[in-house]
């Protein structure tokens, strides 16, 4: 319960500094600014237009031409002379046509210095949430397959740091309370930035195989004992992201087709598959239990654990052996030892 806090904490940290980045951006705050200058500029011109028509009696062009050029403080010179009144009139437009454009310019000056200054804080305090992650994942690419990998980490409360070279989708993964860096996931530096070496796994789910298959190797030559998965669009890339250390490799493309065809020849079978891993009206799921050294569950067979089932409501699917072997629908006599994974399935809130 304190980590799921510490994330949902982070996660609205992280939504505000989105958020600052919006208003901040030029579509915002500048824009916003641009326009209420512009407006005082052009409200100035009009007063000293209308002021040089009336006192001096200047056409509307020269009129204009003198306002532009008192504001400019450029002064060539009056289109024609002016008389005491237009002077008196002219003297007080050159200290506000002169203010004005020192206070528009001050005004932009400011915001520019605003937007570095808000920009440097905020990459300080995302660095500082990165360099206090450990056991995180890494996601390398927020398109389709990337965001749906974030989203399920979200569910399952894991951290996690997404990495994506378009800086649209950085924020975008912001703004839905992620940890996430615009930087080339493909290079070594990108990747000890984002703790690689602290990770417990790196999820590839760039837009070519090419570069998940560079990744890869990157990845395994960082951390060696991260457990790292790939999408591959070509099946015939499978084999060769594995040679390079993918411990999983994935074909959302083929995968699809083949649940759709699934559906259409087991449509039960493959609903409840569909339940048990993405959720949906029935409260199951399948989760891993490892068996520690100081378990109870160390040296008993399944039948004498009855509380898995009694008392806690799961049954236990298959076993995953520490020597990698996988014994799916284990016989109830079946010993569990240390080290092994207990593939379960139950209530998540029994």
């Amino acid at each position: 319960m304190e980590g799921r806090s510490i994330l949902n904490a982070r996660r609205d940290t992280l939504a505000r500094l989105a958020s600052s980045v919006q208003r901040e951006a030029p579509f915002g705050l500048v824009w916003r600014r641009v326009a209420i200058l512009g407006g005082l500029v052009l409200a100035v011109v009009g007063f000293g237009v209308t002021g040089y028509m009336v006192l001096a009696g200047y056409s509307l062009l020269d009129a204009f031409y003198l306002a532009i050029m008192t504001i400019t403080t450029i002064g060539y010179g009056e289109p024609a002379p002016l008389s005491p009144a237009a002077r008196v009139f002219n003297i007080g437009y050159m200290l506000l046509g002169s203010g004005s454009l020192l206070f528009a310019v001050g005004v932009m000056t400011s915001t520019a210095f605003e937007l570095q200054l808000d920009e440097v804080f905020r990459k300080r305090r995302i660095r500082k949430m990165i360099d206090s992650l450990k056991d995180h994942v890494i996601i390398c690419g927020f398109g389709r397959v990337g965001r749906g990998a974030a989203r399920e980490m979200q569910k399952l409360g894991v951290p996690f740091i997404v990495v994506d070279s378009h800086e649209d989708r950085t924020e975008w993964a912001m703004h839905d309370g992620m940890i996430a860096v615009h930087a080339d996931a493909t290079r070594d530096e990108t990747l000890r930035s984002v703790g690689i070496e602290r990770a417990r796994g790196l999820i590839c789910a760039l837009a070519s195989d090419s570069d998940n298959l560079f990744l890869t190797l990157s990845a395994k030559q960082l951390n060696p004992n991260m457990l790292v998965s790939t999408r591959v669009n070509e099946e015939e890339s499978e084999q060769k992201m594995r040679r390079a250390g993918a411990d999983m490799a994935f074909a959302p493309y083929y995968a699809t087709g083949a649940r759709l065809a699934q559906f259409v020849m087991k449509p039960h079978v493959r609903q409840f598959l569909d339940f048990t891993t993405r959720g949906g009206d029935m409260n199951v799921v399948i989760e891993q239990v490892l068996v520690g050294p100081g378990s109870e569950f160390v040296s008993k067979s399944l039948r004498e654990l009855k509380q898995l089932r009694q008392d806690l409501g799961v049954s236990v699917l298959a076993i995953r052996r520490a020597s990698g072997q996988m014994i799916v629908n284990p016989d109830p006599n079946q010993p569990i030892g240390v080290g092994d994974h207990l593939i379960v399935m139950g209530d998540p809130q029994p």
